[in-house]
């Protein structure tokens, strides 16, 4: 006491940098509002978020694993990520300018170097990813389907052969492989003649088919249905039929980053990361 030196613990700084940027995730507390709660400079304030370093990802154990991949967009960056539902964990995902068969590769190249065997796999439907998944039973989400289906259609189509195909697409979740099978090969029996008629642009020999829309609903059903019903013929791997389990999980880290519009992509990227981490365990 008479020497008149003050001692102070060296971790106090460490801990009160981790408590602010806690409270600026997950209670999702401005730069602004942690001003005035520590009674610092906005510079100060920013200075701390940007030294502190994310938390290190915790091993997961080497296991068979049926994984949902999706991707999706903070600005103009775009997350791959791949999530296993059963143990509602996130197992690893990169950064990327848009989706690619490249990409979908390298991160299933990271998840089987970590000893993660995957027993199957649920994509949204993207054109040639399933190719990156040969040798392992591929699930093409029902929802994204149905979706698609109503995007080339719309609620409310104005022919009589879109009408049926939309309603044979909404019974997806309730149909299999065989019914479905066999109602499309219904409609196509029926409407052949249809979805071929052309329409030649005026004094040309130039062509489109007439109902494009429709026609290409209906063999974007042909070509995933093969991997629309596998969740049912591999019924002891428990595969989800859509890839609700990762939607659901971008709703949240998306409500997380609303309290943060405006901030660079190094510190979106930063946050992302950090609530990345937090779920995988």
């Amino acid at each position: 006491m008479n020497c008149w030196k003050q001692f102070q613990n060296g971790r106090r700084p460490i801990k009160l940098q981790r408590k602010i940027w806690d409270e600026h995730i997950w209670q999702r507390q401005t730069v602004r509002d942690l001003k005035f709660k520590y009674h610092k400079s906005e510079k100060t304030i920013r200075t701390i978020i940007d030294r502190v370093q994310t938390r290190s990802p915790q091993q997961i154990k080497p296991q068979l694993l049926v994984a949902v991949f999706d991707a999706t967009h903070f600005g103009d960056d775009c997350l791959l990520m791949a999530r296993a539902p059963s143990i509602k964990t996130n197992l690893g995902w990169i950064w990327i300018k848009q989706e690619t068969k490249e990409k979908y590769s390298l991160l299933k190249c990271n998840l089987e170097s970590r000893g993660l065997v995957l027993t199957a796999v649920v994509l949204d439907g993207r054109t040639g990813i399933p190719g990156v998944f040969t040798g392992i039973p591929i699930q093409i989400c029902q929802f994204h389907q149905l979706q698609t289906v109503k995007r080339k259609l719309t609620l409310r189509p104005e022919t009589e052969a879109g009408k049926e195909l939309l309603h044979i697409a909404f019974g997806l979740a309730k149909s299999n492989e065989q019914t479905m099978t066999l109602d499309l090969k219904n409609w196509i029996e029926k409407y052949q003649t249809f979805i071929n008629e052309k329409s030649y642009a005026l004094n040309s020999k130039r062509w489109h088919h007439t109902h494009k829309r429709v026609r290409s609903a209906y063999y974007s059903l042909i070509k995933n249905l093969p991997f629309l019903f596998t969740y049912q013929k591999y019924p002891e791997l428990n595969i989800p039929n859509t890839t609700n389990s990762l939607d659901g999980y971008w709703s949240r880290v998306k409500n997380l980053l609303a309290a943060h519009r405006g901030k660079s992509q190094e510190r979106t990227r930063k946050i992302v990361t950090e609530i990345l981490m937090k779920q995988t365990a």
